[in-house]
């Protein structure tokens, strides 16, 4: 087998913030389905811009078409969720701008996706965004948190340990 097709399979992934803002625990998204990790561990970004990089190389596993939210691929296999927001899929790809389709490959800090806070907010949404490893990848074997404030690519937020 070619060796550009084996899977990254060693060592911990390092997931850089994917947005500029404060990096809280779940428990502070007003959803318990993140609030109370049912759908995986992470973190959550209160952010100060609207815009979304990639948190390390890997490809989109799936933007959603509403683009509120994409699943993001490690080489190693081992997905990720950006979850703009809380119950904005409601606003059906208003306020959102893409500028990846699933399948593309991508690079750690390329942005991926901006979204119009202001536009967000007056629709009654908030605009915190959940950042999570989802469960069920049997090769995650634990999420560590880094919290405080963060620039989008510059500060590791997670260790996946695999």
């Amino acid at each position: 087998m070619l060796s550009f097709f084996k899977k990254d399979k060693t060592g911990p992934i390092e997931a850089f913030a994917p947005i500029t803002g404060k990096a809280v625990d779940l428990s502070n998204v007003p959803d318990p389905a993140f609030a109370d990790k049912l759908m995986g561990q992470g973190i959550a970004i209160e952010p100060h811009e609207g815009k979304v990089h990639a948190p390390f190389d890997g490809k989109i596993a799936q933007l959603f078409k509403t683009k509120h939210a994409m699943l993001i691929e490690h080489s190693s296999g081992i997905q990720v969720l950006i979850h703009v927001g809380v119950d904005t899929v409601s606003l059906k790809g208003e306020g959102f701008t893409a500028h990846v389709a699933t399948g593309d490959k991508i690079k750690q800090g390329q942005l991926l996706l901006e979204f119009d806070i202001a536009q967000i907010q007056a629709a009654g949404y908030p605009v915190i965004t959940p950042f999570i490893v989802p469960d069920g990848q049997d090769a995650v074997k634990g999420v560590t948190e880094q919290l405080g404030d963060v620039i989008a690519g510059q500060q590791q937020v997670l260790t996946i340990q695999r």
